[in-house]
């Protein structure tokens, strides 16, 4: 008569345990997905660029070296040139962005 009444108490733990373990999961797979890094700058526009400003327009630090700043700046274009369907405002920025800093211009160089 033990044997069955613990043999009960197993089975309805196991059961008990697997109806939480579903729970959790739908829980989970419910939750809202949030990106954790986003992947370009999402900002508006200061009316004359600052270094962190570009910085943040490539997607990289305002003291990279020359080499990184023009990857960061074709990765950047590619995604926004205008014969692609880009914004001509979007890619005269991008490139003041690099401009900055690679130290060609200090800033307000804007066609816009």
């Amino acid at each position: 008569m033990a044997t069955a009444l613990i043999a009960g108490l197993a089975v309805a733990g196991a059961a008990l345990a697997g109806r939480y373990s579903i729970q959790a999961w739908h829980a989970y797979k419910a939750r809202p997905i949030v990106p954790r890094m986003r992947k370009f700058y999402e900002g508006g526009f200061q009316a004359t660029m600052t270094r962190r400003e570009a910085g943040l327009i490539l997607g990289i630090r305002e003291n990279v070296k020359a080499d990184k700043v023009k990857e960061a700046h074709k990765r950047v274009m590619v995604a926004n040139h205008p014969d692609a369907g880009g914004s001509h405002y979007l890619a005269s920025k991008i490139n003041e962005a690099k401009d900055i800093l690679l130290g060609k211009t200090k800033g307000g160089g804007s066609a816009f």
